[in-house]
């Protein structure tokens, strides 16, 4: 009897984890098992990403933000390993810096875009948190619109301090974690098909020692835009 009560303790405690391991089983069987039959690993021939061109298009122009005002455009600023691309934008007295670095390839995948960008501008951080937001697009139905999961935090250098969000845009959400990417294309791969995605950061001056959650309305507002014109324009399949 004692046997039995201890195995449903441990069965309850490690429940999460099974049901994951079970997940990771069958999807790893739903591609195996097709790759097996065919000699075609869909590791190595990955899908082609139906909207490459208009990922390369932002990389070359940017995206117009409703609301907001475009003062200068970088198309090549070298971060880390990679070129981003560069906005400053303004709404009213508001200055924004938003950073994109759009998906270039199929085998490209989000790696250590943070960490680049934590290098290139040697700042500080503290007050870190995430924060979520929906964003609201016509041409799907309510119950499905996407969900993004952003890095929130300030930032601060001997000249200035700032407010900072982050995260990787994909069709259908966003995170700030590559593992949540990593399995939004593992479920896309299923039907052929990739998680498209563009790293977002945003960088809005503030006042040194301000609380951030001053400006939280602002950049979540901004941020909504930003992922709402990304599923328009550029994650949309022609």
């Amino acid at each position: 009897m004692k046997q039995m009560i201890w195995a449903q303790k441990l069965l309850r405690q490690y429940q999460s984890k099974i049901v994951v391991l079970v997940f990771l089983l069958v999807l790893v069987a739903a591609v195996a098992i097709p790759g097996y039959a065919t000699g075609r690993w869909p590791w190595t021939n990955p899908p082609t990403i139906a909207n490459l061109r208009q990922l390369k298009s932002l990389r070359q122009n940017g995206i117009a933000l409703p609301g907001w005002q475009l003062i200068r455009l970088q198309n090549s600023v070298q971060i880390g390993g990679h070129r981003w691309l560069v906005e400053e934008i303004k709404n009213h007295q508001t200055i924004a810096i938003l950073l994109l670095l759009p998906q270039n390839g199929a085998k490209n995948q989000p790696q250590i875009e943070w960490l680049d960008i934590d290098g290139f501008h040697r700042w500080q951080t503290d007050s870190h948190r995430s924060l979520r937001f929906t964003v609201k697009l016509a041409s799907i139905p309510q119950q499905q619109q996407p969900t993004v999961e952003a890095r929130f935090f300030r930032s601060w250098t001997p000249q200035q301090t700032f407010a900072v969000m982050q995260w990787y845009a994909w069709p259908n959400g966003g995170s700030p974690a590559t593992s949540r990417w990593f399995w939004e294309d593992s479920i896309a791969r299923l039907s052929n098909r990739r998680a498209s995605w563009v790293a977002v950061s945003i960088i809005v001056p503030i006042q040194p020692g301000s609380d951030i959650k001053l400006v939280e309305p602002l950049l979540e507002s901004l941020a909504q835009t930003v992922q709402t014109q990304l599923s328009a324009e550029i994650f949309r399949v022609e």
